[in-house]
């Protein structure tokens, strides 16, 4: 990735006003491609059409935007870098920080990087340590704890004591339109799609990505999809307003945010139709279905938006033309084959028993 120029590190004119809005309107969305042209890459949108995808019937036309096979892994680096660009001399001397179960931390890292600035990073000790490897081989120091909760109140506390810019890994407008930039893409690909399926975490991926579509194609259906361990989104929007878990229990680390926040809250409440849960058992299976159909070994949270499609979406999307938005592939090796026998024993398990997993 190429180091950010002082052009690139200025903040536009219309920053300031951007940052206010409650959205980020399709102007901003272009304008922020136009930013990151050549930083992040046009990553491909691959129609899924072998496997367990034939079980769908009336046939259904399902194509991935696959945001895995971005730098760092996922599609974190487009609001990283988004966010980092528009900092000031004194703000980047300072550095930056972040919570992060892994694949913002390394998207922050590389951003750092590319800026020319420093990043320290809280992590829970459970993150994968491939992950810590690469925020560390990027230059950022990374500080361990014992749950992402403290993770966060940790980097909140940089902010304070050593007056560094902490980069949100989902809220925020700088990163709802870093992330838009993928539904831009994914609807330049195939701009008459019926429905958009994305995972959610804190809701900055979906937030993001459902502006764009909606704006593009508002007769598009937008769902979000969580994990059961780990549904801030969903009890906020029963709630009508941001809510914050007790605790978070879900394979899909990388969707493990504690609390839902103003700014996405809004922008999810505004532009996703609906947001839908998926167990533990239907991430590692539909993660076991990609591996074997498509070839893609993905995180579970990677797999969130298939494992909605084949569960709780199935009724309303067959037929359809669908995308999913495989969101990152960040595991160890040994991660990953754990996961994938998980995957693969849900799978072969009589049909009463995994209907709940969508087979």
């Amino acid at each position: 990735m190429q180091a950010l120029s002082p052009a690139a590190l200025a903040a536009p004119p219309a920053a300031a006003a951007a940052a206010s809005a409650p959205f980020p309107a399709l102007d901003e969305l272009r304008a922020t491609a136009g930013r990151l042209h050549g930083r992040v890459l046009h990553t491909p949108v691959w129609r899924w059409q072998t496997g367990v995808v034939q079980r769908l019937q009336p046939p259904t036309e399902v194509w991935l935007k696959l945001e895995l096979l971005q730098r760092t892994g996922s599609f974190k680096l487009r609001g990283a870098l988004n966010a980092i660009a528009q900092l000031d001399d004194a703000a980047r001397a300072r550095g930056v920080c972040a919570a992060s179960a892994g694949n913002h931390a390394m998207a922050v890292a590389e951003a750092a990087r590319a800026a020319g600035t420093r990043a320290k990073l809280a992590m829970p000790r459970t993150a994968s340590p491939a992950r810590m490897a690469a925020c560390r081989d990027a230059g950022a120091e990374v500080l361990l704890f014992d749950t992402i909760r403290e993770a966060f109140d940790a980097a909140r506390a940089l902010v304070d004591s050593e007056g560094r810019t902490m980069i949100h890994p989902f809220d925020g407008p700088l990163t709802a339109a870093g992330t838009g930039t993928v539904g831009l893409e994914l609807m330049d690909a195939v701009p008459e799609l019926d429905a958009v399926v994305v995972p959610v975490g804190g809701g900055g991926l979906a937030g993001g990505i459902a502006a764009a579509v909606k704006q593009l194609n508002p007769r598009c259906r937008v769902y979000g999809v969580e994990p059961e361990g780990a549904d801030a989104m969903s009890r906020s929007f029963e709630q009508g307003r941001p809510a914050t878990l007790e605790r978070v229990d879900t394979v899909a680390d990388s969707l493990g945010a504690p609390y839902a926040l103003d700014y996405s809250f809004g922008v999810c409440r505004r532009f996703v139709d609906e947001i839908v849960r998926v167990s533990d058992d239907a991430l590692c299976q539909a993660l076991f279905w990609l591996f074997r159909d498509m070839k893609l070994a993905v995180e579970p949270a990677g797999a969130a938006a298939t494992a909605a499609l084949f569960g709780p979406l199935r009724q309303r999307l067959e037929g359809r033309r669908v995308g999913l938005i495989v969101c990152g592939a960040n595991l160890d090796a040994e991660g990953f084959a754990r996961l994938l026998a998980r995957g693969a024993a849900v799978d072969a398990a009589p049909a009463d028993a995994s209907a709940a997993a969508g087979a």
